[in-house]
């Protein structure tokens, strides 16, 4: 059972009002569909995505990079921009099911997105929806601001996205039923039998306009751990030194089991530090053969791998570099550049400092290198 996720990004945008689109809007580094793919590609059901974006947007689409990505051009409404996706998927093979997702709505959990996968080996369609829990009001006629008083709100619900649907039968509806879509794409099913009606989330709300954006980012601020990174190394002659990555020329270099780049061992042990993995101690033993002058860039590169498993994201690091000897003025954007790449992070969220002990201590006598690093991470779900 092969599903292919659609996330429909090819909307104007026009109640937001801003000059940069919804589903580029961003949170610790992230736009709002790069949120949703990041949940999305923990599932191994998911073989394919696509992204439905409107044209005016090519150039935030194509900044994002979005790797393994098929991306198609919106139409003039929601219906014509999922069929645009759903033409395109009837060719390919190996997609059976389709789940198909509002940009603006990336605050689904994991769990949700796994009850609407489960559910779809036994239903032709799968639908979270919410009750409506404030008193509705219905216009009679606007001009003489005429109501109907307490409306019962027992048969009403409100629908969620992302929404499962089997892609034969939910190609064929937008095909030849397009003319009853209303808002959705189960507003296309005339028949309900063996639809599935899930319980949604209070917190999958939809981006709408500032507001909501700031809703949003309140919410993920609560999801922000910070880490504390500490590391420090004597410089010792016939040693290579390694600063944030990179080779430095000295005379000398740091004694390590690894390679000793103190920049990169206070950045992941901050980051071990904020998601609770314990320490570098812990993952990378100095007792072990396995670590003997392994470059910590790969030591790095396994921390960020396991953050991103466990739904964590950087949001930002701060790093003051500790010593007499060299200079770090000049090497410092490379060592922004290099972190970055390392971090899957955008250079604005790193800053490096240069700090001097005014010729005190070891440090101060250039017999030791120095490194304490501060991140923030954000838990996406």
């Amino acid at each position: 059972m092969g599903f292919c996720l659609i996330i429909l990004a090819g909307g104007n945008s026009h109640r937001f009002r801003s000059n940069i689109g919804k589903p580029y809007q961003k949170i610790a580094g992230k736009s709002l569909i790069e949120i949703s793919l990041i949940k999305a590609l923990k599932f191994k059901q998911i073989k394919k995505i696509i992204v439905v974006f409107n044209r005016k947007d090519s150039k935030q689409i194509k900044s994002l990079k979005l790797k393994n990505i098929k991306l198609i051009p919106g139409g003039d409404s929601r219906q014509l921009s999922t069929y645009n996706a759903l033409k395109y998927l009837k060719k390919q093979k190996g997609i059976s099911r389709v789940l198909i997702h509002d940009a603006a709505r990336p605050n689904f959990s994991i769990k949700l997105l796994s009850s609407i996968i489960k559910y779809m080996k036994n239903a032709r369609a799968v639908v979270p929806k919410i009750k409506i829990q404030d008193a509705v009001k219905q216009i009679i006629d606007s001009s003489k601001d005429k109501y109907i008083l307490g409306k019962k709100r027992d048969n009403l619900f409100l629908t969620q996205t992302p929404q499962a649907f089997k892609l034969k039968e939910i190609f064929e509806l937008h095909k030849s039923n397009y003319l009853k879509y209303k808002d959705d794409d189960i507003s296309l099913y005339t028949n309900l039998n063996n639809v599935k009606f899930i319980e949604g989330e209070k917190n999958n709300f939809k981006i709408t306009d500032q507001s909501d954006l700031e809703n949003l980012k309140n919410i993920y601020k609560s999801r922000i751990n910070v880490g504390i990174g500490f590391d420090v190394h004597r410089l010792v002659p016939k040693r290579k030194l390694y600063l944030g990555g990179l080779k430095i020329k000295s005379k000398l270099g740091t004694l390590g089991h690894s390679d000793g780049d103190p920049v990169l061992h206070s950045i992941t042990d901050a980051i071990l530090g904020a998601t609770k993995m314990g320490d570098i101690g812990q993952m990378f033993s100095d007792k072990s053969k396995r670590f003997k002058n392994i470059r910590s860039t790969v030591l790095l590169r396994r921390i960020i791998e396991q953050l991103k498993l466990k739904g964590y994201f950087i949001n930002n690091i701060d790093i003051n570099i500790i010593t007499q000897t060299p200079k770090i003025k000049k090497y410092k954007n490379k060592m922004i550049d290099n972190v970055a790449k390392l971090c899957e992070i955008k250079k604005s969220q790193i800053n490096i400092k240069g700090k001097t002990t005014e010729k005190l201590g070891v440090i101060g006598q250039e017999n030791a290198i120095a490194c304490e690093v501060i991140t923030s991470v954000i838990k996406y779900d």
